[in-house]
């Protein structure tokens, strides 16, 4: 199913006829549309039949929007074509490349024309070297036969205006403001808010926190080791049981998640919708993911998808080319700069659209037919605080190995049920990766996404919240592939672990405002997921380690004095409870053919966790040595 699926226009082997087989007139085509009257003969030009003419028409008329827009989307002729054939008809020269370094164009207007929206005209001036300036412009819509009629009365506009198609001058304004957009993209977040950038990793007290720990650390444990051993204990079982108390509150409230109901809706009604989709080696699954794409139920004449590759890639932006876009979708090229993350491609893409909404999908992302639907419904419905809603994820590969059961097991606790169990409470939600829809505005006025976060997600949702936005949870989901091997888990989930650690050290410079922005009861949420999810981790081993030990001692003979059997009971307890809240939270999440084979999901528990304590160990050194690096996790096209 190619990119582009909507309902299909009369072929060309299709009768021109009316339903009565009286051949329509001027008159017929006023009534069913005044704009086609003026451009029939056009179409006619360009080899539509009258068929196809009157369904463009009605298809304007429906979605309120330019009869020009709606043949430019449809694909049913080239957009080059499309414009080389106005220049015609019009007595205009045509365009059909432009020299970005010759338009005359400042910042500010470059900016303006790249998020203006498909239904409205582009113009744009460019010096011609010997000539005087000349207008270049790719009109949304014309009153045809008056601007002929213009152009004949007034030959000196000739010289003056170029036709161009919008791609070609979209691209060359584009590169025009490359440099600018490139410093917005990095530095735009650290210039409006510096105090929610992860530009730098920690600030001067804690700086100094972090120093004090290192060295006071192994001084006491030379100096009071039984002390130190118990205060460690206590210091990772707080955070242990902080997280074992979440779960268990999910679980005891969860309530499966029925599809929600659409509401009768007509194409007028619908904004326009943007989806960016940031790409990064990704060429093998370019025809899955343009599948995916092809099969959202929205306007196409109000849908604008940007694939966002880095300049260098080739194989990918190779890979999209020779597949081919549908009108309404476009590449956007990030150029090289002091950082390659995610968030900095999207935060360079945002700029360049035109949406009230904007939806994140990733590029193994297969959503829901209505999932765009349901969220601007629910938008609608919902005062200006409703910032975003996220779409759960559920992956799809979950028999293919023991690394994808377990990941799917978490996705199911996390996104169908404790994600929703804090958004009906109101808590602070952090965002996934992908399927997040936002109210552009709330977007903006946050500060968009930290190019130097590598869980920008998880970062947003926090920075919403702190700035009096909600987040809530719609039912339609994405499908999605879990990690295979440990080789692509392992990277995966460091850097997710990373990630949280900025978050926690970002939003944590001042811990008063950020109980002040949150209340108490999101302030300690947050401390649970973003602090304690990585302190549990690293705390697992300890109590593994210390259970280790003192059976081995018991094995050898030895008794355990008072303080080791404290220690012996309370690291298996902190272990019984954790693996418990963890399995009892995700079986209830689990359909009835997941739940298939529980019993190895629950032997295979102590295994994963201590994968996780790894790459918690593994996330702390690469927060030191290399604190935005994004590690790729490669995907791989589906079997079929």
């Amino acid at each position: 199913m190619p990119l582009g699926l909507e309902a299909p226009l009369p072929g060309a082997g299709e009768t021109d006829l009316l339903p009565g087989g009286v051949r329509q007139d001027r008159g017929s085509y006023a009534r069913i549309s005044p704009e086609l009257v003026q451009w029939i003969d056009f179409f006619g030009r360009l080899g539509l039949t009258i068929d196809q003419s009157i369904a463009l028409a009605r298809r304007a008329d429906a979605e309120k929007v330019p009869l020009l827009r709606a043949l430019a989307v449809s694909g049913l002729v080239p957009e080059m074509r499309i414009y080389r054939e106005l220049a015609a008809v019009l007595g205009l020269p045509f365009e059909d490349e432009i020299d970005p370094e010759q338009l005359m164009l400042r910042g500010r207007d470059m900016e303006t024309l790249l998020c203006r929206r498909g239904d409205k005209p582009l113009i744009a001036r460019m010096d011609v070297k010997g000539d005087a300036a000349v207008y270049l412009l790719a009109p949304a819509t014309l009153d045809l036969p008056r601007t002929v009629a213009r152009l004949r009365r007034d030959p000196s506009l000739v010289s003056r205006i170029r036709i161009v198609a919008p791609g070609v001058l979209r691209r060359a304004i584009a590169k025009r403001a490359e440099g600018r957009s490139r410093r917005r993209a990095e530095e735009n977040l650290f210039r409006k808010f510096p105090d929610c950038s992860a530009r730098f990793v920690v600030n001067s007290w804690q700086g100094t926190l972090m120093g004090v720990i290192l060295i006071g650390l192994p001084v006491s444990i030379m100096s009071f080791p039984h002390v130190t051993e118990l205060a460690i204990h206590l210091f990772f079982s707080a955070f242990f049981f902080l997280c074992v108390a979440l779960r268990l509150c999910a679980a005891a409230a969860f309530e499966p998640q029925p599809l929600a109901g659409i509401r009768a809706y007509v194409p007028d009604q619908f904004p326009t919708y943007s989806i960016l989709v940031a790409l990064y080696r990704e060429a093998e699954i370019i025809p899955d993911l343009l599948t995916a794409l092809g099969r959202i139920v929205w306007p196409r004449s109000k849908l604008e998808i940007k694939l966002v590759c880095e300049a260098d890639d080739a194989e990918t932006l190779g890979a999209i080319e020779a597949h081919g876009l549908k009108p309404f979708a476009e590449i956007i090229s990030v150029p090289a700069g002091t950082l390659r993350t995610k968030p900095r491609a999207l935060t360079y893409a945002l700029a360049m659209t035109s949406g009230e909404l904007v939806a994140l999908y990733d590029a193994e992302d297969r959503p829901h037919p209505l999932q765009l639907i349901e969220a601007w419904q629910r938008f609608a419905i919902a005062d200006s605080s409703l910032a975003c809603v996220q779409a759960p994820l559920v992956v799809s590969n979950y028999q293919r190995g023991n690394i994808a059961r377990m990941f799917t097991f978490e996705y199911a606790a996390l996104f169908r049920a404790l994600l929703p169990w804090l958004a009906r409470r109101g808590l602070v939600l952090p965002l996934g990766g992908t399927s997040n829809h936002f109210r552009r505005t709330a977007l903006e006025a946050v500060g968009g996404w930290d190019p130097h976060n590598v869980t920008e997600d998880a970062d947003l949702g926090l920075r919403l919240s702190r700035f009096g936005y909600r987040t809530e949870m719609i039912s339609r989901p994405t499908y999605e592939d879990a990690p295979e091997t440990i080789a692509t888990w392992l990277p995966q989930r460091t850097r997710w672990f990373k990630g949280w650690a900025q978050t926690w050290l970002v939003h944590m410079r001042k811990p008063s405002e950020l109980w002040r922005d949150l209340g108490p009861a999101s302030f300690l949420v947050c401390q649970i997921l973003f602090a304690g999810m990585i302190l549990s981790a690293i705390g697992h081993p300890v109590f593994l380690a210390t259970i280790v030990y003192e059976m081995a001692q018991i094995g050898d003979g030895g008794g355990l004095d008072g303080r080791q059997s404290f220690l012996f009971a309370f690291d298996c307890c902190n272990i019984f409870l954790g693996y418990t809240a963890f399995l009892l939270l995700g079986w209830q999440a689990l359909g009835a053919k997941e739940r298939e084979g529980f019993w190895k999901t629950i032997l295979l528990t102590p295994f994963y966790w201590f994968l996780m304590s790894v790459a918690a160990f593994r996330a702390v050194w690469k927060l030191y040595s290399a604190p935005h690096q994004w590690e790729k996790t490669p995907h791989f096209k589906r079997e079929r």
